[in-house]
């Protein structure tokens, strides 16, 4: 005789998931791509692709790179603007799906049109702010590396939306637990930790950097060990709810997260290896939960033991 169903579900910034697996901005695309490889209702939503007030077609090629375990890019955030995103790419997004937009700018009044643009829209449970852009006018500093200009950044984009506000951070931080506290004093709903590692790679033949912008973000299976102690930190430093990104790729990668305190996580560069890796780790998530005699995902999140 089994015992009871597994509940999976859980509830993140106030958005309810079915599972708590997202995949990672830039990394699925805008989720129809996804769509004939696995039903997108399997997982708990998806995080679209980077939304800027125009069209952007990114950085010149080489913009990509394979790492030992995992992968640099410089793709410079190509996207089709918000406009064409909410009038093309939505409607073919399946009802049920939770899809998250994430926002970037170069000045907090250009997130917070996008954030306007975006309120209201069908089929948006919440945005994610990518904190980890340049600010022009500070002389190309995060806003996510710099207290001030983050506090920013989220009391404008508060102040444009009433959907749920996630900030998305910047690991390239002296303390990571002081930006969460200043997210959650300018009101975000929730974190999500971490964005890519900035990193340099060489071209040994020409002696040049192997990315045409020199410098890149590193993701991928080596920098989850970073992350998971970044969101064990900014759990303990906020209240507000955490999904862990970072070298995630299997169910196994995904519950560590949750123990530390995360309240859902992100698939990233693993979609790219493998287009089912987030339906594989929701699946991993309920294998792991069922056979340690948990009834609810939920019951993991914050479970480490430290004493």
């Amino acid at each position: 005789m089994s015992g009871p169903a597994l509940d999976a579900a859980v509830d993140f910034a106030g958005i309810a998931l079915r599972n708590p697996v997202l995949t990672a901005s830039g990394t699925f695309g805008y989720g129809t791509e996804f769509a004939q490889f696995m039903d997108l209702r399997a997982i708990g939503g998806f995080v679209a692709k980077s939304l800027t007030l125009e069209p952007r077609t990114g950085n010149l090629p080489h913009r990509i790179l394979e790492t030992p375990a995992g992968m640099l890019n410089a793709i410079g955030l190509e996207n089709v603007g918000v406009d064409a995103f909410v009038s093309k790419k939505l409607p073919r997004i399946p009802d049920g799906v939770p899809v998250i937009a994430s926002v970037f700018g170069t000045a907090p009044d250009e997130y917070a049109e996008v954030c306007k643009r975006l309120t209201g829209v069908p089929k948006l449970a919440g945005l994610e702010l990518n904190a980890s852009c340049p600010h022009v006018k500070a002389g190309g500093i995060e806003f996510g590396q710099n207290p001030e200009l983050l506090a920013d950044l989220v009391r404008v984009a508060r102040g444009a939306t009433t959907l749920p506000l996630i900030v998305k951070l910047s690991p390239n931080v002296t303390s990571i637990a002081e930006m969460a506290r200043v997210c959650e004093g300018e009101g975000a709903d929730g974190l999500a930790l971490i964005n890519t590692l900035q990193a340099l790679e060489i071209d040994l033949q020409t002696r040049r950097p192997a990315l045409r912008n020199v410098l890149g973000g590193l993701s991928g299976p080596a920098i989850r060990p970073v992350a998971l102690r970044m969101v064990f930190q900014a759990a303990r430093a906020v209240t507000i709810p955490i999904c862990g990104i970072g070298g995630i790729a299997t169910g196994e990668d995904a519950v560590k997260f949750l123990l530390a305190g995360a309240h859902a996580v992100q698939v990233g560069t693993a979609n790219y290896a493998n287009p089912m890796a987030a339906r594989e780790v929701a699946e991993g998530i309920a294998a792991y939960a069922a056979g340690h005699g948990f009834e609810r995902v939920a019951d993991l999140i914050g479970a480490l033991e430290t004493d």
